[in-house]
Order: structure tokens, then sequence, then C-alpha cells
């Protein structure tokens, strides 16, 4: 696997960690992970569009390496998400750059494409996620992150990881070993947690018109395509259906195997996401 960089970028007011891979002088790439994730979770992905893009991959704040918010009822949200994507695009000089946004990471890169800054993004690949989250889907992602999982051995800590995130779908040892590694921290007494602060669900209570964006959705004219897993209780046939036919009308792939949301880590998957970046580009 190519080697990755690490940065810390300053904002007016958080340190972002960023995961970086390739050329600086390649085409810029974005990839946003999901709600409880960091970037880390596209190491595989990145690593194999290095050769064409120079990727960038943060941690959103309140997770990974970056830092955690002192005002959580009002950081945790996407228009704040999406402000630290721009400061980002800005800090490596990215006039325009192509998004993957895995759920969340999805959220952001519409909030993007439907706004002020939809010229700063080339094209959109939204993993598992629409304008709209089901409730019961919320409900589910409240209770898995909201009491955070304390474990005594790293190996625990892999086989709770493998369990909840099985429907991530098929994937080998090694992304669980390396997911596991990138995804845990030490408490205070010396055991394993996971690496994130639980206020990240405020969003869900504080800011439901984040979880509803519909009007704003029907606004994006980007190059887009979705990927659904096909058991994904997130983004549901319905709601795909819904978003094929308004604004952007993006096409989209079903990933068999999988829930919420494909790793975007094996080999088909990479072939099919280079594809997608060659084909909407010159659309």
């Amino acid at each position: 696997m190519t080697a990755p960089r690490f940065s810390l970028v300053k904002t007016a007011t958080h340190e972002l960690h960023v995961t970086e891979w390739g050329d600086s002088d390649n085409s810029p790439l974005v990839m946003w992970h999901g709600l409880a994730r960091t970037g880390r979770d596209f190491d595989e992905l990145a690593a194999a569009l290095s050769d064409e893009y120079f990727v960038i991959c943060p941690d959103t704040i309140g997770r990974g390496l970056s830092s955690w918010a002192s005002k959580s009822e009002t950081a945790y949200r996407i228009d704040t998400y999406a402000d630290h994507a721009v400061a980002l695009l800005d800090h490596y000089q990215m006039d325009r750059a192509a998004w993957v946004g895995t759920s969340m990471g999805g959220l952001i890169g519409m909030h993007l494409a439907a706004g002020a800054s939809a010229d700063r993004l080339s094209c959109l690949i939204i993993n598992d996620i629409g304008p709209e989250v089901p409730q019961a889907a919320t409900d589910r992602i409240i209770r898995y992150a909201a009491d955070l999982p304390e474990f005594d051995q790293l190996s625990e800590a892999e086989a709770w990881l493998r369990n909840t995130y099985a429907p991530f779908g098929p994937a080998d040892d090694a992304f669980w070993r390396r997911m596991t590694r990138s995804s845990v921290r030490r408490t205070d007494q010396g055991r394993f947690t996971l690496h994130y602060d639980p206020e990240i669900i405020r969003q869900f209570a504080a800011y439901l018109d984040d979880l509803s964006t519909w009007d704003n959705y029907k606004k994006i004219k980007l190059p887009c395509h979705v990927i659904r897993g096909e058991n994904s209780d997130l983004l549901t046939p319905d709601i795909l259906a819904r978003m094929q036919k308004e604004g952007p009308k993006p096409g989209a792939t079903e990933f068999a195997g999988c829930g919420h949301a494909p790793t975007l880590s094996r080999k088909a998957d990479i072939q099919l996401v280079r594809r997608l970046l060659t084909d909407l580009q010159l659309d």
C-alpha cells in the first residue's frame, strides 16, 4: 500500500487531522467519512487512487485525531462541517475537487453542492445516504453511538467492530485490523474505547433539519452518483428512487451483501469508484 502522510490543519476554531495520499499536483479528491468514523476508513481506496489523484481524508471534529468541540450543541452539525471542508479546500489550494462521501460525508457533500460553494466541487459520489434519514435508522445510530464501549484488550475491540460494522460488507482481516487501530483510544483508566466524542450525536436531537434536506437536494446540479448497500436501512429503495427523479437525477449502484455502508475497500469497489470519478468529471 502507498504510504500516507499526515497533516494538522488549523481552522478558525479547530485543528483538523488529515490523511493525505498521492502527489499534490494530481487532480484533487476529498473523501469524507461517516458519523462515528475517521478518515482512515478510506485507506485502501485512497491508496489505490493516489496514482491519479491527490486525496485528502479528514477526521471530522470530534473524531479521530481532530480536536473536539467545546460547544458541541453548535459545532457538531452539517453546516459547521461544511465550513471546515471549505477551509480545507482553501488550505490545500483546491479550486475544484471531486468528492466521495460516506453517510455523514455524503450529507456534507450534498450541503456544499446545493449552496454557495457548489463551484468548489467537480462531482459527487454519495455512499449510502440520502436527503432523508428514516427515524428507525436514526434511532439505531443513536443506540450504538451514544454509549462508548470499553475494552481491556485490542482484540476485544476488533471483535466488537467486526460485529457492529458487519453491514459494511465482506472485508479481509487486514481491513479489520487496520480499522481497529484507527478507531480506538486509551481511556484515563488505560482501557480502550472508540475514538470519538459521544456528543457528536447531538445533531440528531438539536438539528433534525440536517437530516431532511430535499429542498436543498433539488438545487444540486453537479454530476452525481449514489452507491447503496442492498440491505441499508439509511438509504431505502424509496428514498433512492426519489433521488433519481429529482435534483441531479444521479445514477446508482447497489452493492450486494452490504448494509450501511459499503466500505469501498475491495478491488471491485475501487475499480467502480475510479470509473465513476472519470465518467462524472467528463459530464
